[in-house]
């Protein structure tokens, strides 16, 4: 099937990204700026803060309100475009210069032309320091919300490519070229030299044009190779004359026969990761260092084994997080830890040991002991899955009075934070800490303290 005219299909609700793979509106392909100078870096980012919306997007179970505002730690943000620690000071210029931006948007198919004309890039955009690290705050215009969520046709864009080209052409030029990836003509449209010269240049469309012959020997010759080098696909520049002069192009595009080995870097904080460490108290550097022993994937799973731990109630909280996620990778490939009895299942997915046996203080902790796999893991996940969907069906007024129990809950344990308090703020109530919270008060409350044991859920099925 055409992947340009493929819905977007919502990824699994992991709390964080799974890849670096943004599937870009069509009405987004192409960005010519209107006021002000465009950035590789600045582009970059713009491209990551959209995956990272995306992602939190299609794991909502309806579009948020128009201030909304996502968040993610801005170091996190640069690497996953490629960036080095030199670029933040002028990411966070360019940041703060973004909401003010102004470009035409416009479409890479036929006749579409100009879709949406003087947008700005950003509507809000805000950087905080928490503990000792930068966090951007960013919301977008309702109508680029809406085609984000929900594109009606998008392209693939892999960051991880984009990270490897070092020019703005290069950038440019692979995001339209992606576009076509899987088109059965291999063709991208026809378009005016001249288009092509605003759709690849930083300043903005009229200014410091160069001339098609010397702008496409500087800049979009260079920009081919790169792109054939580095990336996945092959694309080549096909000019149309009129007697001796150039007056359209157009690129064949063609996918790779054999896959693009990426070039050795070091493994990238996933910015989504990275809060959802934050929310449990985990600085990212120190999950930095946690990814380099151990790998995004491993630790991936431990936080997420983390996540449900701290949220139960009957066994004792993790004073130190870190400590805590440390040891758990530290016995990476055991199984999960051995229950009493089906009655336990939530506290056997969790990792912990049977109530029976003495727990050591979470600081000091060596690891979860070795046991069987819970065969119950599964029915509790559906179970808190049905759950959440009773919670969503709920009125506004409703719901909102398991959340002021959920972070009293929290604020009593210790475990309230910016990232908590914000999205509680925001709605956003049904995921990470603050949801398993929500989750497990509405269900004591309705289904009793063994909502979560399968012969529960059976007499509820009946």
């Amino acid at each position: 099937m055409d992947a340009n005219t493929t819905p977007l299909v919502p990824p699994v609700d992991t709390g964080a990204g799974d890849g670096a793979e943004l599937r870009k509106p069509h009405e987004m392909i192409v960005m010519v700026p209107r006021s002000k100078r465009v950035t590789l870096t600045g582009r970059r980012i713009y491209n990551a803060l959209l995956q990272v919306s995306q992602a939190r997007l299609v794991a909502m179970d309806s579009m948020p309100a128009a201030d909304y505002m996502f968040e993610a730690p801005l170091p996190a943000i640069l690497r996953t475009t490629g960036s080095s620690g030199e670029d933040r000071t002028a990411a966070k210029r360019y940041l703060k210069e973004m909401r003010g931006l102004e470009v035409d948007w416009e479409s890479t198919a036929p006749g579409d032309g100009v879709k949406w004309r003087g947008f700005s890039m950003l509507s809000e955009v805000a950087i905080e320091v928490r503990n000792g690290e930068n966090w951007v705050s960013w919301s977008y215009p309702p109508t680029i919300m809406a085609a984000l969520r929900e594109p009606k046709r998008w392209a693939r864009i892999d960051l991880d490519i984009l990270a490897c080209l070092s020019s703005y052409v290069a950038v440019a030029l692979y995001e339209i070229c992606a576009r076509y990836r899987d088109n059965p003509s291999g063709l991208t449209s026809r378009k005016p030299v001249e288009w092509w010269t605003d759709a690849l240049s930083q300043v903005p469309a009229g200014t410091e044009r160069r001339e098609w012959r010397k702008f496409k020997n500087e800049r979009v010759n260079p920009a081919i190779e790169e792109i054939n080098a580095e990336s996945d696909l092959e694309i080549e520049l096909i000019e149309l004359k009129q007697g001796r002069a150039v007056v359209e192009a157009q690129f064949a595009v063609r996918k790779k026969r054999v896959e693009r080995k990426p070039k050795e870097a070091p493994e990238l904080v996933d910015a989504n990761l990275a809060l959802r460490a934050e929310s449990l108290g985990i600085r990212e550097l120190k999950l930095e260092g946690l990814i380099k022993a151990f790998g995004e994937p491993s630790v991936r799973d431990k936080i997420a084994v983390l996540e449900r731990r701290a949220t139960n109630d009957r066994l004792r909280g993790v004073e130190n997080a870190y400590s805590y996620l440390r040891s758990l990778l530290r016995n990476d490939g055991a199984a999960e830890p051995p229950v009493e009895s089906a009655a336990h299942s939530v506290g056997e997915l969790l990792g912990e040991p049977q109530h029976g046996s003495t727990e050591s203080r979470p600081q000091v902790v060596t690891g979860p002991p070795l046991a069987t796999p819970n065969p119950d893991a599964a029915w509790v996940n559906e179970r808190i899955t049905g759950i959440k969907a009773e919670i969503q069906g709920l009125s506004a007024e409703q719901r909102q009075g398991f959340v002021d129990a959920a972070i009293h809950e929290l604020t009593l344990k210790g475990l309230m934070n910016a990232v908590i308090t914000r999205r509680a703020a925001q709605g956003d109530v049904l995921h990470g800490m603050l949801g398993a919270y929500v989750v497990r008060q509405f269900a004591t409350r309705v289904y009793g303290p063994d909502w979560d044991k399968p012969m529960a859920g059976d007499l509820f099925a009946e």
